[in-house]
């Protein structure tokens, strides 16, 4: 047995174990960046609003002359002209004073006032409850959640063309495909059923059906949205009803919910207090889940409750004046809202009805005139954007040109400004089209006859 040493040898120098060298494993190197390269998200990059991709892209210089019209904004309260109801002023002062509403809700909003939703939009033929109603930040919120709730990357929903811009930037982030079905501007911009049913494959996650219409101003009768349902039924696929602009119908048109009509098809309803109450920066939003054959299930309902924890739900002051804004807004409020809005229709439709190259298609409801650009007799202009490009540079009237709705040699009108706004952007419009429109030359040989 060899004698103790305390760690040294015999020569009285200290004994040190060296470990074998750690091997390196090369790719963990490489991972060890060497500069910054922070880079914004595929989805970021696949975030694209149509409008905005347009309007950023026109030469958009008014006359200095002429003060600025614009047309061209979706917001009810641009102008001042269209206040909401003192009552619903009154609803949030007091939820405010009531202290009650200054924390967190539940995501999908407080029990009584999603119950107040239900019980306003409830009928015997389609019942609803607390439970089927998810509480969002605006309608817009309302639509991701229910295509992000019904659609995985590679499926496609079916989107009708005109429409609203939101459908395709939210679907394309999500790597979700969109197909546009056509609407028809000679039969009241109807949906082409055959066109529609065309497109359906087993990869079509959704239908959405958006009645009354942005940007047409357009408004489904009860036996069109039977036969939308009967494609939909036939398919078995549900619908996105997007119904933030149901009850903003004229005077003598009717609107008729989607989900009513229906005995089968499993239907998410969005809808919200922006255009009717005049309110769109108050960010109230709502789904209603109608399901009345159980097809959703719990899975889809639980989807939406798990979603709509990404953000944790709309305003707290808003949801505790819910119930007052349904239940005491006065029907004059509404009715006052949409003569206005026909008056004002009335006026562009029969003003530009009458102008050589113009064919405006007369809305039944929603905030807005579609306007058709005969464009052939416009050789100045190749498309409907450089033709509402130069309408402001001349007239210092800006319309929003239709291809930022996939609809090209058309121009939509926003029909809440003030009435004399109104009749002089008409005033110009016409000026603007005399100075440009040109008869076609067989149109020339027949005046000469």
């Amino acid at each position: 047995k060899l004698p103790h040493n305390n760690g040294m040898n015999g020569n009285g120098v200290h004994h040190v174990s060296v470990r074998a060298p750690v091997s390196v494993n090369p790719a963990k190197l490489k991972s060890h960046r060497q500069r910054w390269n922070v880079r914004p998200s595929e989805m970021s990059k696949k975030t694209l609003n149509p409008i905005r991709a347009i309007v950023d892209g026109m030469k958009l210089t008014p006359n200095p002359e002429k003060p600025m019209i614009a047309l061209s904004i979706g917001d009810p309260t641009v102008f001042g002209n269209l206040p909401t109801d003192d009552t619903v002023l009154q609803a949030m002062k007091e939820a405010i004073d009531s202290h009650k509403y200054n924390g967190y809700a539940p995501s999908v909003g407080y029990q009584k006032s999603r119950e107040a939703v239900s019980n306003f939009y409830s009928c015997p033929e389609a019942p609803l409850e607390g439970k089927d109603v998810i509480l969002t930040s605006g309608c817009s919120q309302a639509i991701e959640l229910a295509i992000s709730v019904l659609c995985n990357p590679g499926d496609n929903i079916l989107v009708p063309c005109p429409g609203f811009s939101l459908y395709k930037t939210l679907a394309v982030s999500m790597g979700i495909q969109v197909k546009h079905y056509n609407l028809l501007p000679e039969k009241s911009w109807e949906i082409d059923l055959q066109h529609l049913e065309s497109l359906i494959d087993d990869k079509t996650a959704c239908l959405i059906v958006n009645n009354p219409s942005n940007p047409c101003g357009s408004v489904f009768t009860k036996d069109h949205q039977h036969k939308i349902l009967a494609v939909a039924s036939r398919n078995c696929i549900p619908i996105l009803a997007d119904e933030i602009y149901g009850d903003m119908v004229f005077p003598g048109c009717d609107f008729q919910p989607l989900a009513p009509l229906s005995s089968d098809v499993p239907i998410l309803s969005c809808g919200g207090l922006a255009k009717r109450w005049l309110v769109p920066g108050w960010r109230m939003g709502w789904i209603l889940i109608h399901d009345r054959n159980d097809i959703f299930g719990t899975g889809i309902r639980e989807g939406l409750v798990k979603l709509s924890q990404r953000i944790l739900g709309p305003c707290t002051v808003v949801q505790g004046a819910l119930e007052s804004i349904l239940n005491d807004t006065p029907p004059e409020f509404y009715q006052g809202t949409i003569s206005f809005l026909k008056s004002n229709s009335e006026i562009c439709f029969s003003e530009l009805s009458t102008v050589p190259g113009l064919n405006p298609v007369m809305p039944t409801g929603a905030m807005y005139i579609m306007v058709g650009i005969e464009m052939e007799h416009f050789p100045d202009f190749q498309n409907d954007v450089e033709f509402t490009e130069r309408l402001v540079t001349e007239q210092s009237v800006f319309c929003l040109p239709a291809t930022a709705f996939e609809y090209p040699n058309f121009f939509r009108i926003v029909v809440t400004v003030p009435e004399e706004m109104m009749i002089e952007a008409c005033i110009r419009i016409r000026e603007f089209c005399a100075r440009h429109y040109r008869p076609r030359s067989q149109d020339s040989h027949e005046l000469d006859q």
